[in-house]
């Protein structure tokens, strides 16, 4: 006879597990988990006890600084440089109330091209930088969001015509030793985070 159920899994957590892991290390709770994936807080909570028991862990915070890696992911294969050299800034994560109010605004009104949504998630091309919005209900404080434009009059007068309500026109930020003036205007985004407009403007 032959051996019944499912086979083996060839990788240490399976693919299930994996994604609850995947979500735990990056700081999210048993329910956010269980909304995003459509699933049971219960199921949830049997993924990472499974997870735990293969890995011989004691407590959930440890799968936070575990440094497992699953087996037909390419980092894996991925060589360490000699030296950790940053790059440039590749996302900036922002929260918002309502992530279609969100997705119409940066990407109809502010005209960012967008890259994809995943349920209440949503990503944006600033220039090469991803924008990550998050939908979600809790409030803090934001960092300000300043795009880069080359005529700051021109977009002024632009983005006003599609709606947006600037706190302040183009202003007079600072003027370096060589002549260079840093400008800048002042927005709101559809849930009151300040964004803006800037520019370098050369003598």
């Amino acid at each position: 006879m032959g051996i019944r159920g499912r086979p083996r899994h060839p990788d240490v957590l399976t693919p299930a597990e994996w994604q609850v892991v995947h979500a735990v290390r990056h700081g999210m709770s048993n329910r956010e988990i269980a909304r995003r994936r459509g699933v049971s807080p219960d199921a949830v909570k049997f993924h990472i006890t499974n997870a735990m028991r293969k890995l011989g862990l004691a407590r959930r915070a440890e799968l936070r600084t575990w440094r497992g890696v699953p087996a037909d992911s390419a980092l894996r294969v991925q060589k360490g440089a000699e030296m950790v050299q940053l790059g440039a800034i590749g996302q900036i994560a922002r929260t918002v109330s309502d992530i279609e109010t969100a997705k119409a605004f940066y990407g109809g009104v502010l005209g960012l091209p967008h890259l994809y949504t995943f349920g209440d998630l949503a990503f944006f091309d600033c220039g090469g930088t991803r924008l990550f919005l998050r939908a979600t209900d809790e409030r803090g404080e934001q960092s300000i969001l300043y795009f880069r434009v080359d005529d700051i009059q021109t977009a002024y007068d632009e983005l006003r015509e599609r709606g947006v309500s600037f706190e302040d026109a183009p202003h007079l930020i600072h003027k370096h030793d060589s002549g260079v003036e840093e400008w800048m205007a002042f927005f709101p985004d559809p849930d009151g985070q300040l964004l803006a407009i800037m520019a370098q403007v050369q003598p």
